[in-house]
């Protein structure tokens, strides 16, 4: 039920749905004579499309976002681990030898930077299969961190959650088994939010980094001209306020 809810409700919340239904809608309604129904139904369809493509309206809901993320990291503190939530992999450009990385890649690159500079001893890289066939989430993000210079031992692979509950719960039974105490979670700043209520429910509270900010100043560069891919970005910062609904509904 739960992955049914965080997994595919969501598609059928997305604007793009509440603007093209209305549309096809108004094309029955048009064919049995019902002009002044089709009329309305085409009015809201077209509002919905504009307004969700309106960067001012996807600026503002980004904003929002991130605007609430908890940033409780120290500065001067040595963590045990760093926790490195999945999503920076971009699945349609990854083939089973490379990865390709999308918008979220941010977080893959501060994790490095705090390995590096010693900030954290171990890090968790938790994700798990994204597509048939190809190595985990997490195997592709750990290549990488070895890559840049990260010692494998430092190093700890959890591929098997699919969604942020099971990086909460998944990510606290490696914790608690090598008994570390100091723990700093990394993830987007439009995402922490909903992360960190997911550890605190498996029992956990740790610092927090919200990384890969989209809208500091939600002004900045708005438009009241639409666009097709703000109309994309609003459908995106909705599928994360809706993601905050189910898991607060399911617990």
């Amino acid at each position: 039920m739960f992955f049914f809810l965080s997994k595919t409700l969501d598609l059928m919340l997305d604007p793009w749905w509440w603007g093209v239904l209305p549309l096809l809608a108004a094309l029955v309604a048009l064919r049995r004579g019902r002009q002044r129904l089709a009329v309305g139904a085409l009015g809201f369809g077209v509002a919905v499309l504009v307004f969700f493509s309106l960067p001012s309206v996807s600026h503002r809901l980004w904003h929002a976002l991130e605007a609430d993320a908890p940033d409780t990291y120290k500065k001067d503190a040595t963590y045990d681990v760093v926790v490195l939530l999945g999503g920076a992999v971009a699945p349609g450009g990854t083939t089973q030898d490379e990865a390709s990385w999308g918008d979220n890649i941010d977080r893959l690159i501060v994790t490095r930077e705090l390995l590096h500079s010693g900030k954290a001893r171990f890090v968790i890289v938790s994700g798990g299969v994204f597509r048939e066939g190809f190595p985990t989430e997490a195997e592709f993000l750990a290549r990488q961190l070895e890559a840049w210079g990260i010692e494998r031992e430092r190093i700890i692979v959890e591929a098997r959650a699919l969604n942020t509950k099971e990086n909460a719960s998944l990510s606290k039974a490696i914790i608690t088994q090598r008994g570390f105490s100091s723990v700093l979670m990394v993830t987007s700043a439009f995402h922490m939010t909903r992360a960190y209520a997911c550890f605190q429910a498996v029992g956990l509270t740790p610092d927090t980094l919200p990384v890969d900010f989209r809208m500091r100043e939600p002004g900045a560069g708005s438009s009241w001209f639409p666009r097709t891919r703000t109309l994309n970005e609003s459908a995106e910062a909705l599928r994360e306020w809706f993601g905050r609904l189910v898991y607060r509904v399911t617990g």
